[in-house]
């Protein structure tokens, strides 16, 4: 199994910035969304 991670891991290694700045959106989306009832 570590292998397998290990290996998509190294596989997807060009892609790893884009992944980490979607998740950051999602994360700010999830906080926005969060806070949306307090501010109407």
């Amino acid at each position: 199994m570590f292998t397998q991670i290990k290996t998509a891991a190294s596989r997807s290694h060009t892609t790893f910035l884009q992944d980490l700045a979607g998740v950051g959106a999602l994360v700010v989306m999830l906080v926005v969304a969060l806070h949306l009832p307090t501010l109407v």
